[in-house]
């Protein structure tokens, strides 16, 4: 009985063992055999690529300067459509090497495209990603940036996905070298001497506490009035509020989608609004126009952001040039 037993009981245990290991060899997907090595999105997704990717989309203007700051222009596959507009965008030679421009693609039309992987912000429609699973492309979901440390955990993960995790880190520290050399001459600015400004943008409800622009200003050394004054990133700025706020300086927009916006209209209409004349920054015409391919930026450039906005307060000492951007493509 005892040898029946012990014989029951290691044949028990050895159809254990087998099921283990047929277990952990298993996969939802059933691709792990297949798969190189794989990644966890911001969602928690977890994406198995079976190469680096070489037909590679991205859905937005900041993943795609992300992209191009890692891998060659051949490898992105098509380009946010305001990419080559000089107003908006600091990657414009890049993007004119590019010949697929786009915007707002429907899942069809991203699938005829054919691509290895698209990055897709979390701010985008959940039903696109479960869309494009569906039909059997590889999405990646990024984290909608509201810091710059957010923008640094995007770039580690999209240079991942690329199998590109040096150049990633490179990226990194380029940033922060810029980064540092700017609190350099910050260092210079006495507290008193800092500016308060306000943020004029065409999104109305966009600039408070919990946006990128709110952590630029910080970098650089400059009061966002809209956040100082207890607005969050998504709540509208009120011309009340701003006469309330009365800020040093006025940003200004100067998006025109491809001159078909007149902004100076727009611009013109706003500051001489009669309920904004008290304000310091409009009697004594203190009005920044940036390059907004730095201000509005959620790639790695937005460091030249942080050097923009300290340059509408503090003027030439924070100077750069046009199109400035980070790169480590030409990196082997």
């Amino acid at each position: 009985m005892r040898k029946m037993a012990s014989k029951t009981f290691f044949a028990v245990m050895l159809l254990i063992v087998v099921f283990f290991i047929s277990s952990c060899g298993s996969s939802t997907d059933g691709n792990v055999k297949n798969a190189a090595y794989e990644i966890i999105d911001d969602q928690g997704a977890i994406i198995q690529l079976e190469h680096k990717p070489e037909r590679i989309l991205t859905l937005a203007m900041g993943t795609d300067s992300i992209v191009l700051g890692i891998l060659p222009e051949e490898k992105l596959i098509a380009i946010n459509s305001l990419a080559d507009d000089p107003v908006s965008s600091n990657i414009v030679d890049k993007a004119n090497r590019i010949t697929r421009k786009i915007k707002n693609p429907s899942a069809e039309e991203i699938l005829s495209l054919k691509p290895d992987v698209v990055f897709i912000y979390n701010w985008g429609k959940a039903e696109m990603v479960d869309n494009l699973r569906e039909l059997g492309i590889k999405v990646v979901v990024v984290k909608g940036p509201k810091s710059i440390a957010d923008v640094k955990e995007n770039v580690k993960l999209i240079a991942k996905t690329l199998g590109e995790e040096d150049k990633g880190n490179l990226m990194i520290a380029k940033m922060d070298d810029k980064l540092a050399e700017i609190k350099e001459k910050l260092d210079s600015i006495k507290p008193e001497e800092r500016k308060k400004l306000v943020l004029i943008s065409l999104m109305t409800s966009y600039g408070g506490k919990g946006c990128t622009f709110d952590d630029i200003c910080q970098y650089a050394g400059v009061i966002n009035g809209v956040s100082d004054a207890g607005l969050h990133n998504g709540q509208l700025l009120t011309k009340e509020m701003l006469v309330a706020i009365n800020p040093d300086l006025l940003i200004m927009p100067v998006y025109n989608d491809h001159n078909t916006f007149d902004i100076e209209k727009y611009n013109k209409e706003f500051l001489d609004d009669p309920a904004l004349q008290t304000l310091n920054a409009v009697k004594e015409k203190r009005f920044f126009y940036p390059r907004e391919g730095y201000i509005y930026n959620s790639s790695q450039d937005i460091v030249f952001g942080v050097q923009e906005v300290a340059r509408a307060a503090y003027g030439e000492l924070f100077s750069q040039p046009e199109n400035c951007h980070i790169s480590v493509a030409e990196i082997n």
